[in-house]
This record gives structure tokens, sequence and C-alpha cells, in this order.
């Protein structure tokens, strides 16, 4: 089961379970976005047929961001003038959970709850106070942490 839907000028096939990236959108109650523009509708034995009133596709936000850097660059030659400027395109991951139509339900099957990982020891000893990262360090350290002399330049050549 599958359905085409249209989100901010574009036409996405989606299916229960896939995660598309669409145009930032305003989230809507519980982290839920409904789409109401539904171009078609394939039925469970493989026929496509519109979409009727009763059709709705539902997803819930994975993911907000921006894209890659594009850069755009305005030229015109023999006249001494070039543009360059950068965009990035807002976007939202959304993952598909149920496409509902002509009174069957098809949901995507639910994902694990991620558990937080384990702190480290190593990152709670990273957490000690200042103070006594400063006292640690002795002159002594402090003289060999720093850079060593610079090189010097090659005598010159007698000609």
């Amino acid at each position: 089961m599958y359905a085409v839907i249209r989100s901010g000028g574009k036409q996405y096939r989606v299916a229960p379970g896939d995660i598309i990236r669409i145009e930032s959108q305003r989230t809507g109650t519980n982290e839920r976005i409904e789409f109401g523009d539904i171009l078609a509708v394939s039925a469970a034995d493989g026929q496509i047929g519109t979409a009727k009133p009763d059709t709705h596709v539902i997803g819930e936000v994975v993911e907000q961001g921006r894209g890659d850097k594009i850069l755009v660059f305005h030229y015109k030659r023999k006249k001494q003038y070039k543009k360059l400027r950068g965009h990035r395109q807002a976007f939202t991951a959304v993952r598909i959970t149920e496409i509902a139509f002509e009174g069957q339900k098809f949901k995507a099957p639910e994902l694990p709850k991620r558990e937080a990982k384990p702190r480290k020891a190593a990152a709670v000893e990273a957490e000690e106070p200042k103070e006594i990262k400063a006292e640690a360090k002795t002159p002594a350290k402090r003289a060999a942490a720093k850079k060593p002399a610079s090189k010097k330049a090659a005598p010159k050549k007698k000609k």
C-alpha cells in the first residue's frame, strides 16, 4: 500500500514506515503531521485510485534541520561582475505512520525506543573542577608545552 502526497510544491510516493524529507513544516499536535493533499492511493490488491474525503496520511516528525550548503554563483562575462551566495534549505524529516483509505488502515510497525547509553568512567573524570586542573600544571610542564623555536632560514648561496 502506498500513497502519493503533495507537500511544499513537490510530490512524494510514501508507504507506511517511510522517512521523507519535506520542506520545513510547523508540527501539529504531539509532533504529528496530517497530509491533506493526497493525489492517489494504491489499494492492497494493486489498484490505483483517487483519494476520497475519508483518505488521510499521518506522519510523525523525526528531525528538523537544514540541508547541505548550495553555492549560488552569478557571473557576467566581460563586465567584471561576480556574486557568490550560499543557501541551506530548511527541512523536516517525517516518518509515515499511517495511511487510511476506504475504511482500511495501514500502520507502520512501532520502532523500539532508544535507551540512553550509560556514561563512561572517562567522562566522569573529565568533569573535575577547573581549580584542580590549573594546580596540576607546574611551571616545568608549562615550559615543556611551549612551541619549539622556529627554524632558521637557510644561508644564501654565494655567486
